[in-house]
């Protein structure tokens, strides 16, 4: 994180406020829904290959019923293969107005496919149609093409878009939570929680 020892933390707590980190990521994601002018749940989704070949872009995370940090996305695109052959991500959310931060690390399993239904058809229709259009990852020879597409698609489908079988959603189950909390002259707080079985165990690392 950069230097911000001249920025006092949006917070006077140097702690934190519940035992549970799925309790606390909630509280600082209603205070981030708060205080962040765009999209205070985007964050980073890290994935690899087989191999251990990373890659990093930023997603929404969304919760489905119970499980807070979830996704979707193209099967087939790059992040879709390599959670295919890896099913394990890391996810890091950065309030930059709260000068606060969170890491998730855990293993990923695909949501049902009435989740997957029930979130695509809660978007917009042209963002259905994108979805549904776009052959993520692969080369594109120009925008005029996917324009293109993306109108045919629509004029064929006048009424309800259909999902397509590889558009789906990803749930990333915790095994390690971090909450990084700005403190001054580089003194920050780290809090660790690691799953054990069904319970946290809570540490507190140096910065």
């Amino acid at each position: 994180m950069p230097d911000a020892a001249k920025n006092e933390p949006v917070t006077s707590s140097r702690e934190m406020t519940f035992d549970d980190p799925l309790a606390q990521f909630d509280l600082w994601l209603r205070e981030a829904e708060a205080s962040e002018p765009n999209d205070p749940n985007a964050a980073a989704l890290a994935t690899a290959t087989a191999s251990g070949a990373p890659s990093v872009r930023m997603v929404l995370a969304k919760r489905a019923g119970e499980e807070r940090f979830c996704f979707f996305t193209n099967a087939e695109s790059e992040k879709g293969r390599q959670l295919a052959e890896n099913p394990r991500a890391a996810l890091c959310f950065h309030w930059k107005s709260l000068r606060r931060q969170v890491r998730v690390e855990g293993s990923v399993t695909g949501l049902s496919e009435e989740a997957s239904d029930d979130y695509f058809h809660s978007r917009s229709r042209g963002s259905q149609i994108g979805a549904a259009v776009s052959d993520q990852s692969r080369i594109l020879l120009s925008r005029e093409a996917l324009e293109a597409k993306a109108h045919a698609f629509a004029e064929a489908h006048p009424g309800e878009i259909p999902r397509p079988a590889y558009w789906r959603g990803f749930c990333l189950h915790p095994e390690r939570i971090e909450f990084w909390l700005n403190g001054p002259d580089r003194l920050h707080d780290r809090f660790l929680f690691t799953r054990d079985g069904e319970r946290w165990q809570r540490s507190r690392l140096y910065p």
